[in-house]
């Protein structure tokens, strides 16, 4: 899965993941009203107007972009109606050959981090036949509690062909808190993505390892450093637009060759139709306003990359 993804990029020449991280204050009336009629100002009826909110999206910007990368917690907190919007939106983003990026940050030990790898990238047994769960082609995943907890995942991923982004240096301001303690003279990020480079080492799909990163478009001086110490694993970038970073912050993060980073933009595309910028779509049109966005943040990223 990770040369459909790098295949995707070079196709699209677009290193862009679009966040499905919807908010019930991101969707247009128009959408909300519809299915309120329908199901009432019920967990059935949020679960439906985000449903049809992504649908509008990606019909907008999948022959632009490679990857989605929906949020779970977005829709966890509608409840198990909230979980069936994340399944048909990661069911309906693959039909359109779109990449698909579970942002599930998992991480524990044992056989609950071998469920956490079976639910999201595996296949389950139920008597005589077998299930895909969720069925994301990646997932992010927390490494704090080491090996253990990242294994299982590792192993689902050689069985399956999918991969896994494993939280190295995040883009929130308290990231450094932990992760930038200095530990035996050097800080706890580097450790991890060297940690990272060994766990891919030998979970390679091509030229580069089914192991990527998360390190955040808002610390590009890391990402320079964690480019170095992870040559083969590819690096999936937040913080970009609506948390500050921009183009110019983003060259480091890629190899030489233009490749080996992919770069996440949420609400910045999602929530394109309610930024002053793009006022002249209304909500309406808001996914016009959304493929703008990723119009204008694709140019913005090749020319930071001189393409």
């Amino acid at each position: 899965m990770i040369q459909k993804l790098v295949d995707e990029i070079v196709k699209k020449d677009a290193p862009i993941v679009v966040g499905l991280d919807p908010m019930m204050k991101f969707i247009p009336e128009h959408i909300t009203k519809k299915a309120f009629e329908e199901y009432g100002e019920t967990l059935k009826g949020a679960g439906e107007a985000i449903f049809e909110y992504n649908k509008g999206i990606v019909d907008a910007v999948y022959d632009l972009v490679p990857a989605v990368k929906p949020q779970i917690a977005m829709y966890e907190q509608f409840g198990i109606e909230g979980l069936i919007a994340f399944k048909k939106t990661v069911d309906y983003c693959k039909e359109k050959g779109l990449v698909v990026i579970g942002d599930v940050k998992r991480g524990d030990i044992g056989s609950t981090s071998a469920a956490y790898a079976t639910a999201h990238l595996g296949k389950v047994t139920v008597g005589s036949k077998t299930y895909a769960g969720f069925d994301e082609d990646f997932a992010t995943v927390n490494p704090y509690l080491g090996t253990d907890g990242i294994k299982p995942f590792i192993d689902v991923c050689k069985e399956e062909k999918k991969g896994i982004f494993v939280l190295v240096k995040t883009s929130n301001p308290s990231s450094g808190e932990f992760q930038d303690r200095i530990i035996d003279g050097r800080p706890l990020y580097e450790i991890v993505g060297e940690q990272v480079r060994k766990w891919g080492e030998d979970c390679m799909g091509g030229d580069y390892s089914y192991v990527g990163a998360v390190v955040g478009a808002t610390y590009p001086e890391m990402g320079k450093i964690l480019r170095e110490i992870m040559p083969k694993s590819y690096i999936l970038v937040p913080g970009y637009g609506a948390q500050g970073g921009k183009g110019a912050d983003l060259v480091h993060f890629f190899n030489k060759d233009g490749l080996g980073a992919i770069i996440n933009s949420s609400r910045g595309i999602i929530a394109a139709y309610q930024n002053p910028a793009y006022e002249k779509f209304s909500s309406l049109n808001y996914a016009d306003a959304s493929r703008q966005a990723v119009l204008d943040m694709k140019a913005d990223i090749a020319s930071a990359l001189h393409k």
